[in-house]
């Protein structure tokens, strides 16, 4: 007797699954055979295909099971082409827990090609979908004539494909080398879609361990003649124009967005690229170049690293979300050994309080106020004199009702964010042209950087301006004061900042990893203080020892570290040193908690 044959798969099953194999064609090459090592390119097209065999046994529909696969993988690469362009940095899988939210919006309110992206890929993924399920017909197995045989068929290989792709996507599979390399390669080695499923294993924060080569003959307490430095408060905060008297000086620091010196770049040689905002002067007690932990992105980790005394990198890939899962287990911070020396401690915020969680991310680290740019008007257009104003109606505000309680102030300015690309022809003169043209060969680059530059040094004219109005309101003010301001990282110019050559400090393992800090103050400290760089997260305790305030454990040991690797952390070339810090931060002073 002869078998029956399935009938043959309807023509718009055919015709379907045609386009579903040119689609998944298509993303081969550009998605997993572009990955940048033949074994990412192995590791990628195993998972699409293990991905494909589960949906085919599930489903019973190969077209479906080649279309479903395709969008997923295809939207990953996408996604992350986009963010890696605009936002340097790659899709990862933490960002779906993160940054899959509000913040995503705000962000792509900047960058049309983000919101098209966002809004086509809302509407087509899903409408393709259906209309894939609609077209296919469940044939995959149709030439089982017994249904049971189809059943446990089906079951077993779904078992297998869910197997595999556990095997495949493991760091203990065959694939484990793909998993080795660290988070800084990852985010800019352009493995889109390998990094995007090995970036699962990055979630966990990791406490570094205790190391055998800890120097443990060294103490992490200061005597009580450095802290805080020796002098007495009417030597240290007296001064002609001092008017009214208070225990401490008030605190501003201003995290100045994308902000570093541009005289280090080899290229700027003209007068536009000398700004008084980097030049010492009489009041100037500390300044130099800033070693921090990022370049073109990732405010946020800045921002912990200066409030913290940490850096996010010391705790592994996942540190780079610390205002979701490190602010929260933080033991000591700025703003609350500040509160201990009677400080009223608050944020001026340029944006909502909701971006990266800032606003809950703040109130871990201490701060009594959190004041959100948007309901003073600010947003990503205000200029750094816009929020000068509004910190001038906060501050006088503030002042008005503790009196002669000391102050700190931490703000964020904005306009600095890329991108950089405004037309120069609409710019103001001399901006409005290419201020060094030539100085690149190939002259697509040499337009881009002169574009980007040009932007850069155009709106650094207006944040130069409004710190000199905030240097006055304060340092010219009848109270002592202590103004200090930094550059969070350098800006990206989509990734073209990294091949320009820089001038940079010996001390320095990456001058990418480099901008500035200036300090002044309106009275004479007991010390000043000069550091080949300085590390953003041993800026903590140099604020404190400048400002005649008592140092906890923590910041004893951070100012310590400071002193004997002369200002370094992350590029502290003493490993033994930098063991037995963590040992003594992590292990005795218990600086992070569950």
């Amino acid at each position: 007797m002869t078998a029956m044959l399935p009938a043959p798969a309807p023509k718009r099953t055919r015709v379907i699954t045609v386009v579903a194999l040119l689609g998944l064609a298509v993303l081969l090459v550009f998605g997993p055979l572009d990955q940048a090592s033949v074994i990412e390119r192995l590791f990628a097209t195993s998972l699409l295909l293990s991905s494909i065999l589960l949906v085919v046994f599930v489903t019973g529909r190969f077209a479906f099971a080649l279309v479903l696969p395709t969008l997923i993988f295809g939207g990953l690469q996408v996604a992350s082409v986009l963010k890696f362009h605009y936002l340097t940095t790659p899709l990862l899988a933490p960002d779906l827990v993160y940054f899959v939210n509000r913040d995503l919006l705000e962000v792509a309110t900047r960058y049309p090609s983000i919101m098209t992206a966002i809004l086509g890929g809302t509407i087509l993924i899903p409408g393709l979908m259906i209309l894939a399920w609609r077209l296919d017909h469940p044939h995959a197995f149709a030439s089982e004539r017994h249904r049971p045989h189809r059943h446990w068929l089906r079951i077993a290989g779904a078992i297998t494909s869910i197997a595999l792709l556990f095997a495949i996507d493991s760091p203990s599979g065959p694939f484990g080398a793909v998993f080795e390399k660290g988070m800084w390669q990852a985010m800019n080695d352009r493995s889109y879609l390998v990094n995007f499923f090995t970036s699962f294993y990055q979630t966990e924060i990791k406490i570094p361990p205790p190391a055998a080569d800890a120097d443990l003959t060294l103490t992490w307490a200061q005597p009580a003649t450095d802290n805080p430095p020796a002098c007495g408060a009417h030597d240290c905060l007296a001064g002609k124009s001092l008017t009214i008297a208070q225990d401490h000086p008030d605190i501003v620091s201003v995290l100045e967005e994308s902000t570093f010196d541009p005289a280090t770049l080899k290229m700027c040689t003209s007068a536009l690229c000398k700004r008084k905002m980097f030049q010492p002067d009489g009041r100037t007690r500390a300044h130099g170049p800033l070693v921090v932990h990022v370049w073109g992105g990732g405010t946020w980790t800045s921002e912990f690293a200066l409030l913290s005394g940490l850096s996010h990198s010391t705790f592994g890939d996942a540190g780079l979300y610390a205002p979701y899962n490190l602010a929260p287990r933080i033991s000591h911070s700025l703003p609350h050994v500040l509160h201990d020396a009677g400080y009223r401690v608050i944020a001026i915020y340029p944006m909502s309080g909701n971006f990266i969680n800032a606003r809950n991310a703040y109130k871990f680290y201490g701060f009594d106020e959190f004041y959100d740019g948007q309901d003073y008007g600010l947003s990503w257009e205000s200029s750094d004199n816009d929020l000068i104003q509004v910190f001038n109606q906060i501050y006088d505000k503030e002042k008005k009702a503790i009196g002669k309680q000391p102050l700190f102030v931490m703000m964020l300015t904005l306009r600095q964010h890329g991108p950089h690309m405004t037309p120069l022809k609409q710019l103001p003169p001399p901006f409005n042209q290419p201020l060094f043209p030539g100085t690149f060969k190939k002259k697509e680059f040499d337009d881009w950087i002169n574009l980007n530059l040009g932007n850069y040094l155009y709106r650094l004219a207006g944040s130069d301006a409004a710190m000199t109005l905030l240097e006055k309101k304060l340092l010219d003010g009848g109270r002592p004061a202590l103004l200090f301001h930094f550059g969070d990282h350098q800006p990206s110019f989509d990734g073209a900042i990294r091949e320009v050559p820089k001038i940079a400090p010996p001390a320095a393992r990456d001058p990418n990893f480099v901008t500035y800090y200036m300090l002044k103050t309106n009275y004479k400290p007991a010390r000043e203080y000069s550091y080949p760089t300085l590390d953003l997260s041993l800026a903590g305790a140099l604020i404190l020892d400048i400002a005649g305030v008592k140092k906890d454990a923590f910041f004893q040991a951070n100012a310590l570290l400071r002193e004997r690797c002369q200002g370094a952390y992350v590029d502290c070339m003493n490993k033994p040193l930098v063991d037995a810090y963590h040992r003594f931060i992590f292990q005795q002073t218990g600086d992070l908690h569950e």
